[in-house]
């Protein structure tokens, strides 16, 4: 597909790196030199020097010819304007970045009447993965699937717990719950493992089934889900305001530093059921003083990636028992190294996960196309929901008879609202919903697992 992406700020470079990666024709347009000729160094993909929103520089691009024209730049009005250009000069979609609180309300509004394919708002969305992850803590990461009705969930095995030494095979038959393990990460290693992986405590293990039967496991295994009363977030930007929102509204305790007075008292107005403090977010006696130690949760967002490592690497040091950090810039992990008890969110890769999911759909060409798609296990591993419609060479076949590629694995069938974790005998038919979970990238049809 040829995709034009207008801004190369951290968004855009995030969208151009991995579309690219998936074999796409990817302009870039951006009105500042320095900014594509770093990009042209570490990518392969045209650029084209101007303001994204004007018809010549489109028609230069080449947006009148592309599929796709993406809205990335850090100004709404730019991108919206930039979508609605593209539309009247003949891009087939338009996909703008709506970032200001204001316009979050309108969004659907914005998509509807302006004639976009999506309008995605990073903050909002990076918001609203923080406060799924609080509803379940014991979790490193939750994603969902069949609107709902299926949990992917990714866990630490404790020291001692009965699943240390427990081979896959013994799970459904000891513990009598059809859960699936999907994915395990064990140090740097990850597996996609066969029934006779055998876990190990300190595992990431990532499971799926329905919310019910993982309710079952995790009471058989011995681990209870702590719920979360009390949230200390470092950061006063619009990530923090949805939030603490979102939290404020499920009867949470929320408490705010920021270093800006005048974004604290707008935050005040904007979140009376919140306590807004000013503050550095990285002062110890600050947060000493605020019991950092008795909160439930500490949520570091501020708009400095090292700023947050640092904080939650001292809330790791006095156990605050759940801890989630946002950053743009996954590479500086490394230097600072994981938080073992944390969560890391990342909004740009968050946008550019749904926007990929988007393109997939549109690239597919057999029908069974990708209606979810989720990166889990820090990346490595893809977690996608096909729709199976017309894959003739799947349906009703033994999964057991189907030449599968090594590495991927069939691990929910979910036909009309039943959930099936699916053994060899199993068939797919038309109309369900497939999940694969896989260490392969670029899959846009149910027909790609198959060698």
């Amino acid at each position: 597909m040829k995709i034009v992406i207008v801004g190369d700020g951290k968004v855009g470079f995030a969208l151009a790196d991995q579309l690219s990666k998936e074999g796409h024709a990817i302009t870039v347009i951006d009105s500042n030199l320095d900014n594509l000729k770093n990009l042209m160094d570490v990518l392969d993909v045209l650029v084209v020097h101007g303001n994204g929103a004007s018809l010549d520089v489109q028609r230069e691009a080449g947006v009148d010819k592309s599929d796709l024209l993406i809205g990335a730049t850090s100004s709404d009005e730019l991108n919206i304007l930039a979508c609605l250009v593209a539309k009247k000069i003949g891009a087939g979609q338009t996909i703008a970045r709506v970032k200001n609180p204001e316009y979050s309300e309108q969004l659907h509004f914005i998509k509807d009447e302006l004639g976009l394919s999506m309008a995605v708002n990073p903050d909002l969305t990076a918001a609203t993965e923080i406060a799924r992850c609080l509803r379940f803590p014991n979790a490193l990461n939750i994603d969902f699937f069949a609107k709902g009705r299926i949990e992917l969930l990714e866990f630490t095995i404790p020291e001692g717990n009965m699943l240390d030494g427990m081979q896959l095979l013994s799970i459904y038959t000891t513990l009598k719950t059809r859960v699936l393990v999907c994915a395990v990460q064990r140090g740097d290693d990850v597996f996609i493992p066969d029934g006779h992986f055998t876990l190990r405590a300190g595992d990431n293990v990532t499971i799926t089934s329905s919310p019910l039967e993982i309710s079952l496991f995790f009471k058989t295994i011995g681990i209870y889900q702590q719920k979360i009363r009390t949230v200390l977030i470092v950061g006063g930007g619009n990530t923090s305001y949805y939030l603490a929102k979102q939290l404020c509204d499920l009867g949470m305790q929320v408490k705010i530093i920021e270093s800006d007075l005048a974004r604290c008292r707008t935050l005040s107005e904007m979140l009376p059921k919140a306590i807004i403090l000013n503050g550095r977010g990285n002062d110890r006696e600050l947060l000493q003083s605020e019991n950092i130690e008795d909160a439930d949760a500490l949520i570091a967002a501020s708009e400095s990636d090292e700023m947050n490592l640092l904080i939650s690497l001292y809330a790791q040091s006095v156990k605050v028992p759940k801890i989630i950090t946002k950053i743009e810039r996954t590479d500086v992990l490394e230097m600072y190294g994981n938080i073992s008890s944390g969560i890391v969110v990342s909004p740009r890769q968050l946008i550019a996960t749904n926007i990929i999911r988007f393109v997939r759909a549109l690239s597919n060409s057999a029908g069974s196309s990708v209606e979810t798609l989720h990166r889990i296990v820090n990346d490595r591993v893809e977690a996608l929901e096909f729709r199976v419609n017309n894959a003739k060479d799947l349906v009703d076949r033994k999964l057991k008879d189907l030449p599968i590629r090594r590495g991927i694995l069939v691990a929910v069938i979910n036909r009309n609202g039943h959930v099936i974790i699916p053994g060899g005998n199993d068939v797919i038919m038309e109309g369900d919903s497939v999940i694969i979970v896989t260490t392969h990238k670029n899959l846009t049809d149910l027909t790609d697992i198959l060698e």
